[in-house]
Parts: C-alpha cells; structure tokens; sequence
C-alpha cells in the first residue's frame, strides 16, 4: 500500500540520479558500499504495513515479511549502551569473542563429538558494565578483535528494562500466537553487535520476530530447498542446526515455497520500530552495518 509503493518510489529515483542516490543514503543511515557483497542473485522482502491483507497472508502462508508500524518494541528505542549500563541490572550476560567477523553458530554440548574441532569464537560470561568497557577498548586499539553479545532477558534486569519489556505490543503478538497456532514464547533475546559483525547461515527452528532497536542489519535468508549448497555439517556436528524432532517433509517444503532461490531483506530505511517476520527452518544470515554505533536488536 502506501509504505510499499514509497519504498519502491524512492528506489526508481536513488537509481536514476547519483544526487539522490546520496541523499537516500544520507536519510536512511547507510550504503551498499559497507556490505559485503556476494555472487548470487537476491530480491527484496516485502515491506507493508501489518495490517495490508498481502502481510496476513505472507504470515499465515509462512513466507518472511517487514512490517513497518506494528510498534513492536517501541519502549526499547530509546536503549542505547548508556541507558541499558545504568538500568540493565547486575546479572551476568553472554558474549562471544572472535579475532574476525565471522559468528559461526556451535553447540558446546557436541564438541566432544568431533576430534580437534577448534570453534570461530568462544563464549564468556561478563557483567554489562565489563562488556561496555571491552567494546570501548577494541575501538580504541583499532583492533580486529570482535564481540557479540546474545542475552535472553530474565529476573536480573532493573525495574526500567522491566517496565519497557511490559510496554511492547504484546496484544499484536498475542493475537498472532493465537491466529497461527504457534507454541508458547520461549525467549526474548537481546542481541547487541559490533560494526561488521556476520552471522553465517543457520537454521533458527522457531518462529521470529525480529526488531530493530538501533543501528542497521541486512538479512539474508534462503529457501529450504537450498539447504544442501547451504549447510555442509553433518549431524551430531557441533555446527549442525538441521537436526529436528519427526520433521515431515509438509515442514520442510511449505516455508518460502512461492519463492525462487533466494530472497533477501537489504537493510530497510528508517528500520527502527520495524519487525522482520522470519519463519521457522529458513536459514539466513545476517551482517551488522551501522556507522559510529552498535547494533540492537530484539
């Protein structure tokens, strides 16, 4: 409707004017030119607005979607690393180190299982403030070294954290649980990324929302039948993610079957507020890019 036809307005001019090209770049807070690009062919994902009947039918025939105005985590805009310092609480939070850009998926439980495997990153345990304080330190050095952090949110965090968390549009998200017959909400995972930061391609075996609080994130995400050029890890590996309980093959093919190889979701302008809805068993990968700030999402 009229996000969608403003998206693609803005798109026709960016490509027939280098001026405007600039100035779309200047508005939205990126370029293609802080992404790493790649050799296959890719398309956009639909962005409409969340209550366009075209994004009900993308959600309920579980094919991914933005959606532009569900004010989803609207209390959260307002975090950045200061305001979550002074209000996230004395809990312990999870961060992964790597000496590159690469996050490569692993389970800690099926190391074991395969002789010498030497993961891309290691996990620690760490205080807010101390993450706050390695972060500034690695942009001071100017080292390669990169963190992530990846924390579901629980009991430890302060009595603001709290009362934004009961601000979300939890009534949109009700409905959807209920409309689609999806399970009980399982985690809420706050994810907070370095510049540059890439997620290789995964399964996530749920059901997501994924909003963006600050910063900006392109996401890739590949249809099922792609999972063989996709995903080399055998089972039992420490980086398989394929494995599932009694799949049917109705589970593997439905999600993202009108779609041809690949469909992608470039980083949408004016992202913050807005949801990415990314189905169940479809591998995506994602790529931090934001200029002079880290990345928040929910």
């Amino acid at each position: 409707m009229e996000e969608a036809s403003k998206s693609r307005s803005e798109a026709t001019e960016a490509s027939s004017s280098p001026q405007t090209a600039a100035e779309t770049e200047e508005l939205r807070g990126w370029s293609e030119a802080q992404f790493r690009h790649y050799s296959f062919a890719t398309r956009p994902i639909a962005r409409l607005r969340h209550g366009d009947p075209r994004a009900e039918e993308l959600l309920e025939s579980e094919e991914p979607v933005v959606l532009t105005d569900t004010n989803l985590v609207y209390p959260a805009l307002k975090w950045d690393l200061d305001y979550l310092q002074e209000n996230i609480g004395s809990g312990d939070f999870s961060v992964y180190r790597a000496s590159t850009h690469k996050f490569l998926y692993y389970d800690e439980k099926k190391m074991a299982n395969v002789k010498n495997f030497k993961p891309k990153s290691s996990r620690e345990e760490m205080k807010f403030r101390d993450f706050m304080a390695q972060l500034q330190e690695i942009e001071q050095q100017g080292s390669g070294e990169r963190l992530y952090l990846q924390q579901t949110l629980n009991d430890t965090v302060g009595r603001k954290i709290v009362v934004d968390f009961l601000g979300f549009n939890w009534n949109w998200i009700n409905r959807q649980q209920t409309k689609r017959g999806w399970g009980q909400l399982t985690s809420n995972l706050l994810l907070i990324g370095m510049e540059g930061n890439v997620t290789p391609a995964h399964y996530d075996e749920q059901q997501n929302f994924f909003a963006q609080i600050k910063g900006y994130k392109r996401c890739i995400l590949f249809s099922p039948d792609q999972f063989e050029c996709l995903y080399p890890y055998p089972v039992h590996h420490p980086c398989d993610r394929q494995s599932q309980g009694a799949p049917t093959p109705k589970r593997i093919e439905y999600p993202l079957k009108a779609h041809q190889k690949v469909a992608v979701m470039r980083n949408i302008e004016k992202m913050l507020g807005e949801a990415l809805g990314n189905p169940q068993e479809v591998k995506y990968g994602s790529q931090t890019g934001c200029s002079n700030h880290n990345l928040f999402s929910f």
